[in-house]
């Protein structure tokens, strides 16, 4: 080869190389690939940005839980769904934090998790942040929007978040209701029952679906979408369905509080958005045990006081609007007492059927008897029909920081707000603004007819409960729902309440829905004694208020009654121990050091399991109530084996309870 010939050979190479690393940089461009991990490593998230647009996909030991799922936001201010470029600088962080709260699921916390945020530019300037947090068996996502130019505020017009499940997954899912639909164009208020065992690809009755939603993918496993974190800076969200298996975030209906407010969020710059939450479990035990909802928020304001954690009564679940006078309440009061509870729920109606003097007379003759109110307030000011009073009062600053004025001098403990109706921003004000109003006065807070709470219990320390499910009312309204009773339970257990407090109202034991138990009078109770006292467990909210009567005190079993006195509504723990939505639950909760395992069955054949109960030593002697095939139900002892195994028979509407 002459000079000429060997010059030429070595341009032609070092074309090849400079060309060859031309299109190594401009795949690198087109496609970015990033994975964190959970701290035991059977948790991945992988993100991909494929030619500037970010996407990611879940894994769970090995196995795919969600497919390549889109990611990103759509502005007034910027499309930050694509054309963006991932920076270099990944920034990684541990999480490892500790954190007490009584009002939960489990009382002391430790959070680990890794932490990744991924930068991202658009048109060289920075755009969003997409921050990922791992643990060991849950996701969590948010973005921070950076300040666009001049911009220092943006509209949030889409967030573009979806949930892409493999071929062959399942659904467990409440629809969204329409917007002002329902009695006195009331909802949405969280109240459609679930359809189970659905196939993906639909989207409810047009509007989506509330949060939370399970899903069981395939034969591997379980996942819960939800979030947490909402409160005035966003607007509470819901998932769309869509063809093959893919739901992603919508926004409130426009429709939603009479049209008043704004269906997408503003947010300041720089601000970021809610946590979006995925957990995933091979069974339902890290569904049902997960914190996740408190993990990623943090206090947003000191308690005035230490708030009490308490068991009552109210007549109205009984009794309805005719209940609501001052001889009623007055029996209720002592009906309270008798069992031992600090409180009475004195519901709709009681400011022009009782009158505020006489509320005040019924509060004091309350605190000789060592009781205490939750008074019930409807939240309307123009957004729908309810007519129940007092109304027109917790919408408005000036007039509710002067009722809770009030409210404190008379001793009130708590309050019970009505008929919210919407997730629009303006909505989440209106809570956070009740309940730090509520804090300067020492008044805890129970929400109905409302949304699903989101990290609320640790966000808001005087914050106690939410409705937001189809409860115990509707026992009273309608046989139908008496007939499912035991169905929806089971599905509550592993959906609607693994994610925040729930304030069902329920454990009655009058066998007809009213105020004498009369027979072949109103609605019949198809579920056993047992099981009202099961429910008392498998239902956790700080504050129960049960549907409890006085004639319970003689028609009801002394077993049921002792019970139901004894019983905690606070937990330090809690456990899975088997089931499945529709059919049974079967769950353990500790207070202190005694564990409470308690089982329903809403199937049509006796359900007969093996159940491992490891928290509770071996030869453990335990107290049992048990129902028969004809729902008789008794108290008798047994002993825990050697291997800790137990063998349950619950019938139809039955339940089991296991105390050590």
């Amino acid at each position: 080869m002459n000079a000429i010939d060997s010059k030429y050979s070595l341009l032609s190479y070092f074309k090849i190389v400079c060309c060859f690393f031309i299109l190594t940089l401009w795949s690198v461009n087109l496609q970015a690939q990033q994975a964190v991990a959970s701290p035991d490593g059977k948790l991945t998230v992988n993100l991909v940005v494929n030619n500037g647009t970010p996407t990611y996909s879940v894994s769970y030991n090995g196995k795919l839980f969600l497919e390549t799922s889109p990611l990103g936001l759509k502005t007034n201010v910027g499309d930050f769904s694509s054309g963006l470029v991932l920076s270099d600088k990944v920034i990684q962080n541990k999480i490892d934090e500790t954190y007490e709260l009584p009002n939960i699921k489990q009382s002391k916390v430790h959070y680990v998790a890794n932490e990744a945020v991924y930068s991202f530019t658009k048109d060289n300037n920075a755009a969003i942040d997409i921050i990922f947090r791992v643990s060991n068996n849950d996701v969590a996502f948010k973005y921070k929007v950076y300040p666009q130019k001049e911009a220092l505020t943006t509209v949030v017009k889409e967030e573009v978040s979806g949930f892409l499940f493999p071929q062959g997954t399942t659904s467990f899912l409440s629809a969204q209701s329409q917007a002002m639909a329902g009695w006195k164009r009331t909802m949405p208020s969280y109240e459609i029952p679930y359809v189970v065992d659905a196939a993906v690809g639909k989207n409810g009755d047009g509007q989506g679906y509330t949060f939370p939603c399970l899903f069981k993918v395939k034969n591997d496993g379980w996942v819960l979408i939800s979030e947490t974190g909402v409160d005035s800076h966003y607007c509470a969200s819901r998932l769309i369905g869509h063809e093959k298996g893919l739901y992603t975030i919508g926004f409130p209906m426009e429709g939603e509080n009479n049209g008043n407010g704004s269906s997408a969020p503003g947010i300041r710059l720089p601000g970021e958005t809610p946590w979006r939450t995925i957990t995933v479990g091979q069974t339902l035990a890290p569904i049902v045990e997960t914190t996740v909802p408190f993990d990623l928020v943090k206090p947003l304001y000191k308690a005035s006081q230490k708030y009490p954690y308490t068991k009552g009564t109210w007549s109205w679940i009984i009794g309805m609007e005719k209940s609501m006078n001052y001889d009623e309440q007055k029996r209720y009061i002592d009906f309270s007492a008798d069992l031992g509870y600090k409180t009475l729920l004195v519901d709709a109606l009681w400011d022009t059927q009782v009158g505020r003097d006489k509320v005040e007379e019924l509060a004091k003759y309350a605190a000789t008897k060592g009781v205490s109110f939750y008074l019930w307030y409807n939240s309307n000011g123009h957004w729908n029909d309810a007519p129940q009073t007092p109304r027109g009062i917790m919408n408005n600053a000036i007039l509710r920081r002067k009722e809770l004025a009030w409210m404190k001098s008379i001793g009130v403990t708590g309050i019970k707000v009505d008929f919210f109706g919407g997730d629009k921003q303006e909505t989440m004000k209106l809570y956070e603004d009740i309940l730090f109003d509520a804090n300067d006065y020492g008044i805890a807070v129970i929400f109905h007819g409302t949304t699903l709470p989101r990290g609320w219990e640790r966000m808001f320390p005087n914050y106690v409960s939410s409705e937001a499910v189809l409860a115990s009312e509707n026992l009273y309204f309608g046989q139908k729902y008496c007939d499912a009773e035991a169905f929806s339970a089971t599905l509550h257990t592993f959906i609607r309440n693994t994610v925040g407090s729930m304030d069902f109202g329920g454990s009655a034991l009058n066998k007809f829905y009213n105020e004498n138990n009369t027979p072949n009078k109103g609605s019949k109770r198809m579920t056993s004694d047992v099981y009202a006292l099961a429910t008392a467990v498998l239902f956790q909210s700080s504050v129960q208020h049960f549907a409890l009567a006085p004639n319970n005190l003689t028609d009801a079993p002394k077993w049921a009654i002792d019970f139901m006195k004894e019983v905690p509504t606070t937990w330090d723990e809690v456990r899975f121990i088997d089931g499945y939505p529709g059919k049974y639950a079967v769950l353990a909760r500790r207070h202190g050091d005694k564990w409470y395992v308690a089982g329903i069955n809403a199937q049509k054949e006796t359900l007969k399991i093996k159940v491992k109960l490891p928290m509770i030593a071996a030869g453990s002697q335990l107290k049992q109530y048990v129902d028969d095939a004809q729902l008789n139900g008794k108290v008798i002892s047994a002993k825990l084996k050697k291997n800790q195994e137990m063998e349950l028979s619950i019938p139809c509407n039955g339940a089991t309870l296991i105390l050590n």
